[in-house]
This record gives structure tokens, sequence and C-alpha cells, in this order.
């Protein structure tokens, strides 16, 4: 995809303690060999990867498998002793000659990898849906009160966003069927906002239809920074009773990116982001705004999203 602005979104799933496992979602814009070698955007994307627990990279454009390796080194070389990152990552994938990766990176003493799997379009009569299919992953924890998790990644070609989307209700069943799992996040860069999809577009789409799948960035939410442009694009859905139950949509603010990172607009374009968790009296809270919401009285799941970014190079 070729539109400027990426986000990094986060979702929080609570531990027994006051922590927080973090997991986020990155389009780092044609993560190839150009950005591969400018160490002040790697600088940045490491940076950025060191907030999270579990990261979903997507736009890896890397033929010669060197980008998760060399962020491992960049990782794990200075990093407290058990605090190690590893990664799980996708065959390369899309149409013709253009491809791209998803990649997970996560910490080993935090999560593990249950089981993992490429999704096949295959269905008759409506094949080669996705422009790039999902790489599913179901995650476990022995920290979190969710004990295990899929995560399911979409990034779309905006022209295709409602077909794509759509389809994300077909990846459900296959795999709710193929694994019995029960708790499920759909997550990443899914165009879904402005032309892509326009209101009248949305009654078209199970997984939007479907009110048991609850969708954490409402439609008015800007995941962009440019002035002319007020679209959700990305997004966060979730599925299953025991990770929904624990959630209060809608609860997001402003994190921004650059001013944090004290970056300049000609390297680093920076949009909005979700909320960032408190500690409140029952479990943790998010700051909507000067006062917090409580989340329900045992620890659950909070979205966070930290403002996305475009690096350049």
């Amino acid at each position: 995809m070729s539109r400027e602005l990426a986000p990094l979104l986060l979702l929080l799933l609570s531990i027994h303690s006051a922590l927080a496992l973090k997991i986020c979602s990155f389009n780092v814009r044609s993560f190839g060999e150009s950005k591969q070698e400018d160490q002040n955007a790697m600088d940045v994307i490491v940076k950025v990867i060191k907030r999270c627990d579990i990261i979903l990279v997507m736009e890896i454009k890397d033929s010669n498998n060197r980008i998760c390796p060399m962020l491992m080194e960049k990782l794990n070389g200075n990093s407290r002793r058990g605090m190690r990152y590893n990664y799980v990552i996708s065959s390369r994938l899309g149409r013709n000659t253009y491809k791209e990766q998803y990649a997970f990176l996560y910490k080993e003493k935090l999560v593990s990898v249950k089981r993992s799997y490429q999704y096949h379009d295959y269905q008759d009569g409506d094949a080669d849906v996705f422009s790039r299919e999902p790489f599913v992953v179901w995650f476990q924890s022995p920290y979190t009160v969710v004990k295990d998790f899929v995560i399911v990644p979409l990034h779309t070609t905006p022209e295709t966003s409602v077909k794509e989307i759509d389809e994300l209700f077909d990846v459900y069943m296959d795999m709710k069927h193929r694994w019995k799992a029960e708790n499920f996040i759909f997550m990443g860069d899914f165009n879904a906002g402005c032309s892509y999809v326009p209101k009248k577009a949305w009654k078209n789409i199970r997984l939007r239809i479907d009110p048991r799948f609850v969708w954490l960035i409402g439609d008015q939410e800007d995941t962009t920074v440019k002035k002319s442009t007020n679209c959700a694009y990305d997004r966060i859905v979730l599925r299953g009773q025991e990770i929904v139950s624990s959630i209060v949509p809608k609860s997001t603010s402003v994190f921004d990116f650059q001013k944090a990172y004290k970056l300049s607009e000609e390297k680093v374009r920076l949009l909005s982001c979700l909320s960032m968790p408190l500690s409140g009296k029952n479990g943790l809270a998010w700051e909507t705004g000067p006062d917090p919401i409580s989340i329900k009285n045992w620890p659950g799941v909070v979205v966070h999203a930290y403002g996305p970014s475009y690096l350049g190079g």
C-alpha cells in the first residue's frame, strides 16, 4: 500500500499484577533494504518495538529475509536477562511480483506461540479475495487473565478493502473450526474508512453487522495526521466472550510519537493514536481525556494505541 501514514495500534491484556501485556500493530511503509540501511529509521523502529510485548509488523519487503534477524540482534543485544524477543514470520504474500510479509515479534518470557497458520483463500466462487492472506498466530501466556488468544492480521489494498474486511468472517469461521479457539483479535491496516469503505458499504461487511464482533476504533476516529484527511483506516476488532467482556469500547486518547521522540516531520510522519493505560482502583483504565474510565472489577483487556509512523527511507 502506498499511503503515507501508517499507524501503530496497541492492545493491552492485563496480567495478574499491575502490569499489562502490550500488543501492537505497526505498518512500516515499504520496510525493505533502504530502511534497513537507514540507521536513524531503524533506531526509531526498534524504539517503537520495545514499547510492545507482541508486535505485528506489516509491509515487510525483504526477499533476502534479513530484517527480522537484524531486529533480533538490535532488540536482544543489550536486553535485560530473560527479556528476549523472538519472532514468527509469514511467507512472502501478494499477487504477481509485489510481495509483503507479516511478522510477529514477541517477548519470550511473557508469551509463546501455540500455533501458526497461513490462511489459504480458496473458497469456491470467492477465491483470491485477499491481497495478502492473513498469517494467523495463536498466542498463549501464563500471566494473562485471557490465557490464549488468536491474532488475525490484515493489510488490505485500499480499493478492495470492503471485500477483504468482509472475508475476515470466513477466516474466523475456518480458524475457530480448525483450532477450537475462543478469543480472537483482528487488527491491522484495514483501510477501513473514507472513500475506501463508504457508509453504505458497511452493511455488506459481516464482521461489522454481526454484533458479536466488537470494533474498538470507531468510524469517526482519525488515524491520520494529515489535516485534509480524517479517516479511521486502522482497526482492532475482538470476538469471544472472555476477551470482549472486559472491554470498554471507544475509550481512546492521543499519544504524539513525534513529540515524544522529538522527531522531525521530514523523517517521521506521525498520526494520532489510541489510549494510554492508567492504574485505576478496579484494575486498568483508559485515558479518554482529563478523567480515566475504569475497566470492570477484574483485570481484563484494554485497548491501547500509540501514534503511528511513516519512516522515511
